[in-house]
């Protein structure tokens, strides 16, 4: 087989398609349906000879194990599917005009929050994607993997590697081909060759989980792309149906199952999966453009602030503890575009000379500490939604944990991608800390910067924590902020509780709000330590120089950022 596109071939063409239970199911089981349902244009890559391959590279009529009768359920499947194999591979562009009348939204941002800000990408996406796609036919044997299928994936990366176009994979299969024994199942190992040559050569891969998708391709595929999408309902399990164990709690081997634990990034309706995907195309493929800025200080909420449009997530006051939700910005806030901030020297307001307002910098330890604590400063989400014109969210550590009070994703700013990780206040566990690094390991092979937000009483320091790995998890991002490629930002905007937070701060790139702090650990703890009395844990805060512009002053953060927009960022505090 050749990647030599075969001109002109639509989805849906030739005989014997879009037949009898081909039609239905979620995309229908027919490869072409689903390309057909996400993009447009789509031209062929030349079809493999068809048989399966035995010793020696003879095709036999009943495969490589002579199979009694395989020859015959081929011929008939490719009668039924007007299939030689079980994909289907070619490109074809996803988005613009194919997806127009789908448009919906994604994550907050600019363009709305929640899931409706489609309107905000516009420009962006107008002309879709190219993207290479792999699409399964499971009318064709369940969808399982032979020779000639990995011949047809193998030729599919390479295709993708030589014209860096996105990867975009469709699945439906049952896992590997039974009739082909382990020539079927050594594919996945070229699959799996394929994929990390993918990942060096910067080339973003994304899955589709239709129904169902077990076995060997959602153990390469699909969770090994760089963002997993599902349908709602589908299967999805690297053991099949019929091998399950009895007592087996079916909701662990759905789409939802493996969202709640952190191996499928979002859940989308059919409806909006074209959407989903071009905005994801979006996004991996429009990195560079130098570092990200930092974002500008927010202002906290005061009691005579007018309602907010919706609220943030909650954060704590301490480990272990549960904070009041915080709110985002006022509609009013939400239609002024963010501009790059301006630094506020130590000491200074930014009410103006002689007046002192909340978003003067601390005059003590223990007014940071208060300030950093409050329930009315906002978090990670305000932020994030007033940087970005729009963005999407990436879930878990892909090992079986979430931490909710992690955020990660990418997002648009200014026509270009920039990856994000925050914390929300609450202290960051061994899965937030994975996922983080997770992110920030992603954006770098695909070239895009990276933004970290801090804000963190500590790490989770439970015996659930430390069982989970709190430290080793802590490493990875160290390491993965110390080996990124690519600029990383960081902005500390409220708790900085010790090495939990310092984690994701970028050496040489680190700003600060004025309703910060960081320290090596809570004056509290510290008092303590030190056997003092509760009374003296104030000075005590004071000794440890926490307050932002201590931080500044110690060479740790480059700045104090501001409120206003239109001034250009200094590094001067």
């Amino acid at each position: 087989m050749t990647d030599t596109p075969r001109e002109g071939r639509e989805p849906g063409g030739g005989p014997g398609r879009e037949t009898g239970a081909e039609s239905g199911g979620r995309l229908g089981s027919s490869a072409r349906a689903a390309i057909r349902a996400v993009a447009s244009g789509f031209s062929e890559f030349e079809s493999p000879v068809p048989g399966a391959a035995g010793p020696g590279g003879r095709e036999e009529p009943d495969g490589p194990l002579d199979w009694r009768g395989y020859g015959a359920a081929r011929e008939r499947a490719r009668e039924r599917t007007g299939e030689s194999e079980s994909v289907v591979c070619g490109t074809a562009r996803i988005g613009g005009g194919a997806a127009d009348e789908n448009r919906d939204g994604g994550e907050g941002g600019k363009g709305g929050e929640g899931g409706e800000g489609g309107e905000g990408d516009g420009e962006d996406s107008a002309a879709g994607a190219e993207a290479v796609l792999i699409s399964f036919e499971f009318g064709y044997l369940g969808g399982s993997l032979g020779a000639h299928t990995g011949d047809s994936i193998a030729a599919a990366y390479a295709h993708a590697r030589a014209h860096r176009l996105p990867l975009v994979s469709l699945i439906a299969t049952g896992g590997s081909r039974m009739q082909e024994g382990m020539v079927a199942l050594s594919q996945l190992q070229r699959v799996a060759r394929e994929s990390v040559l993918a990942r060096r050569a910067g080339v973003p891969q994304l899955a589709v989980l239709r129904d169902p998708a077990t076995g060997g391709g959602w153990a390469t595929l699909g969770a090994g792309a760089d963002v997993v999408l599902a349908l709602p309902g589908a299967q999805v399990a690297f053991a099949g149906s019929r091998v399950r164990p009895g007592g087996a709690d079916p909701a662990a081997y759905t789409a939802e199952g493996q969202h709640a634990a952190g191996h499928v990034d979002q859940i989308v309706e059919e409806t909006r999966l074209a959407v989903a995907l071009e905005r994801w195309l979006t996004l991996l493929t429009g990195g560079g453009g130098g570092p990200a800025p930092p974002p500008r200080a927010l202002p906290s909420r005061t009691p005579s602030s007018r309602t907010p449009t919706h609220a943030a997530t909650p954060g704590p006051q301490s480990p272990g503890t549960a904070g009041a939700p915080q709110t985002s910005r006022t509609q009013e806030e939400v239609s002024q575009p963010p501009q790059p901030p301006q630094a506020l020297p130590a000491g200074a307001s930014s009410a103006g000379p002689g007046r002192r307002d909340a978003q003067a910098v601390p005059l003590s330890g223990q007014e940071a500490v208060a300030r950093a604590r409050t329930v009315r400063r906002p978090r990670a989400a305000a932020y994030l939604d007033d940087y970005f014109d729009w963005r999407e969210e990436v879930r878990g550590d892909r090992c079986g944990g979430v931490d909710a009070g992690m955020l990660c994703g990418f997002g648009r700013r200014g026509g270009r991608t920039i990856a994000y990780a925050a914390q929300t206040g609450t202290a960051t566990r061994p899965a937030g800390f994975r996922t983080a690094a997770r992110l920030i390991r992603t954006a770098d092979r695909l070239g895009i910067p990276v933004l970290t937000l801090i804000d963190t009483p500590g790490a989770a320091n439970d015996a659930e924590a430390e069982s989970a790995g709190a430290g080793p998890a802590i490493a990875e991002v160290f390491a993965a902020v110390a080996e990124a490629a690519v600029p990383v930002t960081s902005l500390l905007i409220g708790e900085g509780g010790s090495g939990g937070a310092l984690a994701l701060a970028a050496p040489g790139r680190l700003w600060v709000t004025p309703d910060s702090y960081f320290s090596v650990i809570a004056p509290e703890l510290a008092a303590a330590i030190l056997k003092r009395p509760e009374q003296e844990a104030a000075a005590t805060a004071d000794e440890l120089m926490l307050r932002p512009q201590d931080v500044v002053r110690l060479g740790v953060a480059r700045a104090v950022v501001g409120p206003r927009d239109g001034a250009s960022q200094s590094d001067a505090a």
